[in-house]
C-alpha cells in the first residue's frame, strides 16, 4: 500500500472556527476572548483536524518512547501553512463525479468542503509566537511570484498512522516552485524549533476522505477508473491548471494571507 506521508488538514473555514478549543486539538481562544458564548457541539474528529499524535514531533527518548500528541495546554495554537484552492463550479462537478464513483468502492467517502495544497505539517505554536512567526513568513515569502501548477493525477493517501484515507489530485507540473516555497516555510519552522515538511513530499489537493485505512479498496481498478473520469472530463486540462495567488497561514481561528507577486 502506498503510504505517501500526508499533510495536516485544515478544516472548513466557516464552521466551528471560533471555538476549536472544545475539540482538544490544542487550539484555544486568544486570552480575553468571550468565554460566555455557548459552544457548538463539534464532532470529535473532523476530517480537517490533524491527528493529535502526528501533529507535533517530540523527542520520545525523553519520556520512555511515548510520543506525546498536542499538549492540552491553554495557549497552544494548531498552525498550518498552505495554498488555498478556490473551487469553480466545473471543479465541483468533477468532484461530484469522482466521489460518487469512488463510493461504489467505499460508501463512507465524504467530499472535502474546502480545498488546499499544504506547505507545512500541522504544528503547534504558543500564542505569543504567532506574531513573530507570521512576520518571519511574510519576510521570507515576499519575493515569490505567482505560478501555475497542474493537479491532474488521482492518487490515494493515508495519514501517518493509517486512521484516515484520502483521495487527492497530485501535482504533475509545478513541483519545483512548490519545493522552493516549502524550503522557505521550513526555514521559518526551524527558527521556532518546529517539525519541517516531509522530505520528498507528494503535493496534492485532497478531494475526499474516509475513516480507516481503505486504500486497498481504492487503489488499482478504482483508481484507474477515477483517472479516466478526470482525463475525459470536459476541459479538464484547463480546469486543473491552477494559478496560485496567495499563501495562507491558519493559526487556531486566525488567518493570515501572503499575496504572491
Amino acid at each position: 500500500a502506498m503510504s505517501a506521508a500526508l499533510v495536516g488538514y485544515s478544516s472548513s473555514e466557516e464552521e466551528q472556527e471560533e471555538e476549536r478549543g472544545s475539540r482538544g486539538d490544542g487550539a484555544q481562544r486568544p486570552p480575553g476572548a468571550s468565554a460566555g458564548r455557548p459552544r457548538l457541539p463539534a464532532p470529535a474528529d473532523l476530517p480537517g483536524d490533524p491527528d493529535p499524535e502526528e501533529a507535533v514531533s517530540d523527542d520520545s527518548s525523553q519520556h520512555g518512547g511515548r510520543v506525546r500528541g498536542f499538549p492540552h495546554e491553554r495557549g497552544n495554537w494548531a498552525t498550518h501553512v498552505y495554498l488555498p484552492y478556490i473551487a469553480q463550479e466545473e471543479f465541483l462537478e468533477l468532484l461530484e463525479l469522482l466521489v460518487s464513483h469512488a463510493r461504489t468502492y467505499v460508501p463512507s467517502l465524504a467530499a472535502m468542503e474546502e480545498f488546499h495544497l499544504s506547505l507545512s505539517q500541522c504544528v503547534v505554536l504558543r500564542y505569543h509566537w504567532i506574531e513573530p512567526f507570521v512576520r518571519s513568513l511574510r519576510e521570507r515569502l515576499a519575493a515569490f511570484h505567482r505560478f501555475f501548477c497542474v493537479a491532474d493525477q488521482v492518487k490515494v493517501y493515508t495519514n501517518q498512522n493509517k486512521t484516515r484515507t484520502f483521495i487527492g489530485l497530485e501535482i504533475s507540473a509545478g513541483h519545483f516552485q512548490l519545493l522552493e516555497l516549502v524550503s522557505e516555510v521550513d526555514g521559518v519552522l526551524e527558527e521556532f524549533d518546529l517539525p519541517t515538511f516531509y522530505k520528498d513530499p507528494s503535493f496534492h489537493i485532497s478531494l475526499a476522505w474516509c475513516v480507516g485505512d481503505l486504500s486497498g479498496r481504492l487503489e488499482g481498478q478504482c483508481l484507474r477508473e477515477l483517472q479516466d473520469i478526470v482525463d475525459e472530463f470536459e476541459d479538464s486540462a484547463f480546469l486543473l491548471r491552477v494559478q496560485w495567488e496567495q499563501i495562507r497561514c491558519k493559526s487556531g481561528n486566525k488567518y493570515f494571507s501572503f499575496p504572491l507577486r
